[in-house]
């Protein structure tokens, strides 16, 4: 399936409203923006068989193979070409493409690594992309991690003189703006070579080997001068973890600390990006210093919120010269005086705060962001792993219940690789010491004859599901809910490989998903509203809901069904997008904390927590207090906290 997930739009730059160039003219680099990784995949790989077609075309073809020369493409790695290599696959096996005629070279690899082991750049692009092809294998070049140390450098020397005659390079970048293993301070004229992996790299790759002990401290790659013969270059970025470094990139200045900037020297680069990892970029940003817009009432309150952290003033505070001075005086000039932009604005976000998130019975809901009727609600949240819910929206599901809502849980996946195995011996050593089965030594030998780089062994994954499992049904018991009756352990099945790359979402995933719907038949729908990497299990999760309730969605019961996003653990809504926030009492913060508590094995040791070294339930608790003194900060009553979501529909 692919990734078509996009937030709702209202407003914003009116079509053909401008010139291109005045439009983009923040730019450095031709950035061209999709409304979803699906659709920026598809140009992209127009863009490659059309060159290969062409290239096929225009070169004389002899019954001699050598003296036929082949389209030389290179590749980058990792999650972002994923899409692309589904799209291309599926071209060739139409007929669309031929790969006969094509070289590819691969931007890096892991040293030292087998090429056979399931984390390598090697097995990866196998995998994905070139055994499904017609490519010959002589054409395949990848560097390779086995090559003695002794030889390592003149092995460079010759995979970067082959590598220096690519006609189209397809890169991604990491999220400090790396090019393969190109680090923030690579020299901008580097060949292929050995590298040294920062401590930072290898946490982030320590996702794929299981621990950071096990994750490799050297790669090969392509040198950033390797990468900038190529002909033509195209770079690609989905979700929004690569907003930050997108406009860096493409609108900030050549600097060594951000590698990929490099690539505005280039003379054949464009950038393609969705709208998730473009959204900072000054045209989907702040589309007002550009060219004319189409002013709907949430767009003008996006660009009040904008302009409130400009000139650091709450929002009826604002002046007529705030606006002139600040690029948005075309707002003025749609007959509106600032200070009824002021009012209104004011009220819109006033009417987001309720503390009745399933609607206030017997009230008049005219400015209520939830209708008062039916109630109670039955509610439906779902949760991509066992904890995302109290985490992400702890509090609101606590007044969801109080309030007297019937309110489920659907746990998406089983979380098991989120397990250590030091928890599931813990486990085992506690059941053995309340006398039941003495599993402990067997357990311990299950663990010990682990392969690293191999899937864990089912018999462990259970055990590490069935430990997330507990810890949801304590959760949710923590907050008033049955878990025997209103938890939901969906279990989707593209997430039990075993590892940390996941499966693609199919049809088996969404038809759980569909039963559930139809068997609690919400009235409020909650979901993880995250727009990062398409490929991550957040994102995936929500295209599978998508694509479920696209199957109901014409079914009596569904008619008055709203869908409720809510955010992950690292990222909240801006205010200017928000349609419901909800404060929270100490009470409820509380109780939230303690549901968060349950899930004891994630706290503080998880194997993947990221690079924020607070535990779990701090950086909840921080978010919802940050939220609420941005409120207050725009002019709003004072709350501890809030925990806000945006209606998709």
């Amino acid at each position: 399936m692919k990734s078509k997930y996009t937030l709702p739009k209202e407003g914003g730059l009116i079509p053909n409203g401008a010139p291109y160039d005045i439009l983009h003219q923040y730019e450095r680099i031709t950035t061209n923006i999709y409304p979803s990784e699906a659709a920026g995949v598809d140009y992209v790989a127009d863009q490659i068989c059309r060159a290969i077609n062409r290239h096929n075309d225009e070169v004389v073809v002899t019954d001699i193979p050598d003296l036929t020369p082949p389209f030389v493409l290179g590749l980058t790695t990792g999650r972002t070409p994923l899409g692309l290599y589904r799209e291309l696959v599926d071209r060739y096996r139409k007929g669309r493409v031929s790969f006969r005629n094509v070289a590819i070279f691969s931007l890096d690899e892991f040293y030292p690594i087998d090429p056979k082991a399931i984390q390598s750049r090697n097995y990866r692009i196998h995998e994905e992309f070139i055994n499904h092809l017609d490519i010959l294998p002589e054409n395949v070049h990848i560097p390779d991690g086995t090559v003695p140390m002794r030889e390592v450098s003149e092995y460079c020397a010759v995979y970067d003189k082959a590598a220096s005659h690519i006609d189209l390079m397809i890169i991604g970048m990491g999220e400090d703006g790396q090019i393969g293993f190109n680090e923030p301070g690579a020299y901008t004229r580097s060949r292929t070579r050995l590298v040294q992996l920062s401590h930072n790299s290898r946490k982030i790759q320590s996702e794929a080997f299981h621990s950071l002990n096990d994750t490799p401290r050297m790669a090969i790659t392509m040198g950033l001068g390797t990468v900038m013969d190529a002909r033509r270059i195209i770079l690609l970025a989905w979700g929004e973890n690569k907003a930050p470094i997108v406009r860096k990139v493409v609108e900030g200045e050549i600097t060594t600390q951000v590698p990929a900037s490099i690539l505005q020297n280039h003379p054949n680069v464009e950038v393609v990006v969705d709208t998730d990892a473009g959204q900072f970029l000054t045209y989907e940003d702040t589309p007002w210093l550009v060219g004319p817009c189409d002013w709907t009432p949430k767009f003008i309150r996006q660009a009040v919120v904008w302009l409130c952290g400009k000139v650091h003033k709450p929002i009826l505070k604002l002046t007529y010269q705030d606006y002139i001075e600040n690029s948005l005086g075309q707002l003025l000039e749609q007959g509106r005086a600032y200070d009824q932009i002021n009012i209104d604005v004011f009220n819109d976000l006033q009417h987001t705060i309720t503390g009745w998130p399933g609607g206030k019975p017997g009230s008049d809901d005219t400015t209520r962001p939830v209708p008062a009727a039916p109630f109670p609600k039955k509610v439906l949240i779902f949760s991509p792993h066992p904890d995302d819910d109290v985490i992400c929206m702890g509090g609101t599901i606590i007044r969801l219940i109080r309030q007297g809502n019937d309110v489920h849980v659907a746990y998406e996946t089983s979380g098991n690789v989120a397990v250590s195995d030091d928890v599931v011996l813990q486990h085992i050593d506690a059941a053995r010491c309340l006398g039941y089965d003495d599993r402990f030594e067997s357990v311990k030998r299950i663990i010990d004859a682990k392969k690293t780089g191999e899937p864990e062994p089912r018999e462990l994954l259970d055990m590490k599901g069935a430990i997330r499992r507990s810890e949801a049904r304590a959760a949710v018991r923590s907050v008033g809910l049955d878990p025997d009756t209103h938890s939901h352990f969906l279990d989707l099945p593209f997430y039990e490989t075993g590892s940390i790359k996941k499966a693609p979402l199919t049809g088996a995933d969404v038809q759980i998903v569909v039963d559930l719907l139809r068997k609690i038949k919400p009235d409020q729908i909650y979901a993880a509203g995250d727009l990062a990497d398409p490929h991550g299990t957040h994102r995936t999760c929500m295209e599978a809901v998508l694509a479920a309730i696209n199957e109901v969605r014409h079914e009596e019961w569904f008619e008055n069904t709203h869908l409720w996003l809510y955010r992950g653990a690292w990222m909240e809504w801006n205010p200017g997008m928000v349609d419901m926030a909800v404060p929270l009492s100490p009470d409820e913060l509380k109780m939230k904390r303690h549901a968060i508590y349950r899930h004891l094995s994630q706290q503080d040791g998880t194997p993947f927590p990221g690079n924020d070294p607070r535990e779990i339930w701090q950086r909840a608790e921080e978010r919802t207090y940050n939220t609420a003194r941005l409120y207050d900060s725009l002019g709003m009553a004072e709350y501890r906290a809030l925990e806000v979501f945006v209606r998709m529909f």
